[in-house]
């Protein structure tokens, strides 16, 4: 089989954090990266011997796959593009801003027979853990994720740039519809109460104006609670259940040593085995719901869910 041609859109933290993952990539071609910041995109090019691109049209003819690393307010109308442009597409999350937008790109993925994964890293360190193989749904989940200032993912409030992890690791832990929320809080300051159908209750901190990171999450079953510390690398157990402790072994898996390269690898096999590997389009789309609907009930405005594909098309 030929080498796989994998672009990276968007030159700035994350984009050169994969772009760095594709290049150790066995079997993979970083085939270019695009940028509309002239300089950012040079440099970023010059260190991976690759060329730059200002014109994604001309990006994407140069490519089998792309991973979008741009900002959030952007990945409907670049992961569009690409999908029409039958590339397959590993989307940084969130997958969207809207809950609509999100939908609609699993629905292009769907029509034009693409690849649409979606990068919920913290997903795999819970999977490895064996967190998800539970047959019962918890009765609380608390979640705290605090980071200091960066700068970065101004465009959208909080609960998309941060809270999604921990939405998504509740999703996959209850597999059941939100009943009700909770939330209040400002843009970059968040906190929310979700009620599942399971009967699970969550609640959920996020803030990203922190003098310092703090990112953990308990678990509470009727039999123990689990709990994780995802800045110490640490898991405590006191229920029955089998869950592995990789966090501080030396020989921990790939996915809890490195998710973004684990979520890349996922990615490139995914291309050449024509199934997705890593977090669907689809779940990822799920996950936009529930923020969504976070923001909602905290009066965060946004992009809100109007159907970008008029404005994009137009």
């Amino acid at each position: 089989m030929s080498i796989v041609r994998i672009g990276v859109a968007g030159a700035g933290v994350f984009g050169s954090y994969h772009a760095a993952k594709i290049s150790a990539l066995e079997g993979i071609e970083l085939a270019g990266i695009y940028d509309t910041d002239e300089a950012r995109v040079s440099a970023l090019a010059i260190k991976h011997n690759v060329t730059p691109f200002g014109d994604y049209a001309q990006f994407l003819s140069n490519l089998d796959a792309v991973v979008i690393a741009v900002p959030a307010t952007y990945h409907f109308e670049l992961g569009e593009a690409a999908l029409r442009a039958g590339k397959d597409v590993l989307i940084e999350k969130p997958l969207a801003t809207s809950t609509t937008a999100a939908r609609a790109l699993v629905e292009i993925a769907e029509e034009e027979g693409r690849i649409l994964q979606v990068g919920h890293q913290e997903r795999y360190v819970c999977e490895s853990t064996g967190l998800f193989s539970r047959d019962r749904a918890p009765q609380r989940i608390e979640c705290v994720r605090h980071v200091p200032f960066t700068g970065r993912c101004g465009d959208v409030s909080a609960v998309m740039d941060l809270m999604v992890h921990d939405l998504d690791i509740i999703h996959c832990l209850c597999r059941s519809e939100v009943v009700n929320v909770n939330a209040e809080g400002s843009h970059d300051r968040l906190s929310a109460e979700l009620f599942l159908a399971s009967g699970t209750i969550a609640t959920l901190n996020a803030r990203r104006s922190a003098s310092s990171s703090n990112r953990r999450m308990v678990i509470v079953y009727d039999d123990g609670v689990i709990e994780f510390d995802f800045i110490r690398r640490t898991l405590t157990n006191t229920t029955p259940a089998k869950i592995s402790s990789f966090f501080d072994a030396g020989a921990a898996p790939l996915s809890v040593r490195d998710p973004l390269a684990y979520g890349t690898e996922l990615f490139a096999k995914s291309v050449v085995d024509r199934q997705v590997h890593g977090v669907a389009g689809k779940d990822a789309a799920e996950i936009v719901a529930w923020a969504r609907q976070v923001e909602r009930a905290a009066g965060i405005t946004g992009v809100g869910d109007v159907d970008l594909r008029k404005r994009v098309q137009a």
